[in-house]
């Protein structure tokens, strides 16, 4: 019986079976060796070894207690981590090797080579959705014209632009060609056409299918590797799949112009809470890309930005970035059933490891794994709830809004997962123990809306009231506290008023 509140057990355990495997039944005097205090180490009995068959490791009722399944679940991540950087890094490989000819055919489109973010994001997350390859077009953008279009309803994002050439420019030649351009059709605008999304992505498509026949026929690409009969028209990205051994890596191949620009969230006070000023600075002088939004537009992409972020939380201690790797992996097992079904993706979950972040700034919040895990679920629960969930840097937009996903069986995976989530931790038969009692009960439903009728309650205090609910709270500030009470008092009232 193994209990030991810390990782290092496993790897004595390890080496307990090795030894136990190599040495005939009974003759391993476990007795005489120096265990450390807190870490008992029980032999199970020959009889399972006389099947050939290594005794599994049992653990004590009170496992969830001394090692509780989450550090389990984290390291059988973290496990597949390297395989999976390396599988990345193969296939990043291939894609390169095409773009580089890409470049070759048309010096117009560029090699981004500081993909750094993705392989980062890549190791950390389970799923398999495509990954974004940005490749940036050779134009200056702040000699452009951004033309926005006159609004006639109240957008949820960023707004589209087209991108003019203005008469007086110089310089902008190989973009006013044919292929990408529109002549502007009216001789008193003061642009002479638009570079037109639509048009860029058909030839960059050219461009990749002849930039892969030529890496197979010259041997520059391992053999099955890619296969241009993936790309296909009419997209706002050319999706390419590629082959890094056994694994299958699709990227969405899109083109982007890159240009400063203000984002005032990034400005907010309320920002800077979770993110030290310098690094928000650091990011935001980046500026932002434009990507395809449709045939003529283009539009903000925050992409890059958003990983940015993502990567400093990283440099932060506790478990912020592990919370997020867990809930990535219930999410594909549990609530996608493996990718069986639509569900949410590892961008919504990033989403909502940036706003937890930003609502539990403090360092106790992310020490302990099964409280961070529970800071994203109380995030999570609430934007299924009130069916909102805001984009970090543009809070009006609604990323589950048009997402063509059933919001109420999702939420009830998750509400299900966060009651009683030992069940979906176990991820091997040694796992056993007894699951805790349901930690919420129906009153928990009602909490969650809060925010939907009153965005007042998106704050520390509500969503530490819900941690408490959930039994996960253990943060001794006075003054957290004395909040989460008025909330709890607040919502106390306005139940009785409905009443």
């Amino acid at each position: 019986v193994l209990t030991h509140p810390t990782s290092k057990a496993l790897a004595l355990v390890q080496l307990f079976n090795l030894l136990r495997g190599a040495c005939p039944s009974g003759t391993l005097p476990v007795e005489s060796w120096a265990l450390p205090a807190d870490l008992r180490l029980t032999w199970a009995g020959p009889a399972t070894y006389c099947s050939g068959m290594p005794a599994p490791c049992v653990f004590a009722p009170d496992m969830t207690e001394q090692v509780p399944l989450w550090h389990h679940y984290l390291l059988a991540i973290q496990s597949r981590e390297s395989p999976r950087v390396q599988d990345y890094q193969r296939a990043e490989n291939i894609l390169l090797t095409v773009l580089e000819r890409v470049h070759a055919l048309d010096p117009r489109f560029l090699v981004d080579y500081s993909r750094d973010l993705e392989a980062f994001q890549f190791a950390l997350r389970s799923s398999e959705d495509p990954l974004d390859v940005e490749v940036p077009l050779g134009v200056d953008a702040e000699a452009l014209l951004i033309e926005e279009p006159e609004a006639t309803e109240p957008r949820d994002g960023p707004a589209v632009c087209r991108l003019g050439v203005l008469k007086e420019a110089s310089g902008l030649e190989p973009w006013m060609t044919g292929d990408v351009f529109n002549v502007s059709s009216e001789s008193r605008d003061k642009c002479r056409g638009h570079i037109v999304p639509s048009k860029v992505l058909c030839v960059l498509k050219d461009l990749l299918v002849a930039a892969i026949v030529h890496c197979k026929h010259h041997s520059l690409v391992p053999p099955g590797s890619l296969n241009a009969a993936n790309l296909k028209e009419g997209q706002l990205h050319l999706s390419l799949l590629v082959s890094s051994g056994w694994r299958k890596i699709r990227f969405n191949v899109v083109p982007v112009v890159r240009k400063k620009h203000r984002v005032p969230a990034l400005e907010q006070a309320q920002l800077k809470l979770g993110f030290p000023e310098g690094i928000l600075k650091r990011i935001a002088s980046h500026g932002v890309d434009l990507v395809p939004a449709n045939a003529q537009h283009w539009r903000i992409s925050t992409g890059y930005l958003l990983s940015r972020l993502l990567g400093a939380l990283g440099s932060f201690p506790g478990h912020r970035l592990d919370s997020l790797s867990i809930l990535d992996r219930v999410n594909l097992e549990s609530w996608r059933g493996g990718s069986q079904s639509p569900g949410l993706t590892f961008d919504h979950l990033k989403t909502v490891l940036l706003w937890a972040s930003v609502l539990f700034p403090a360092p106790e919040d992310w020490t302990d794994l099964q409280g961070a895990v529970y800071r994203l679920l109380v995030v999570l629960l609430c934007c299924l709830a009130t069916r909102n969930l805001p984009h970090f840097l543009y809070p009006e937009h609604n990323l589950l809004q048009d997402s063509g996903l059933d919001l109420g069986v999702i939420y009830q995976r998750v509400e299900n997962f966060a009651s009683q989530p030992e069940e979906s931790l176990r991820i091997h038969v040694t796992h056993l123990g007894h699951s805790r009692p349901p930690r919420i009960d129906n009153g928990v439903k009602a909490l969650l809306q809060l925010p939907a009728s009153d965005p007042t309650y998106w704050t520390t205090a509500y969503f530490d009231f819900l941690l408490d609910k959930f039994q996960v709270f253990d943060i001794q500030d006075k003054d957290r506290i004395s909040a989460m009470q008025n909330i709890f008092q607040k919502a106390k009232s306005m139940g009785s008023d409905h009443s």
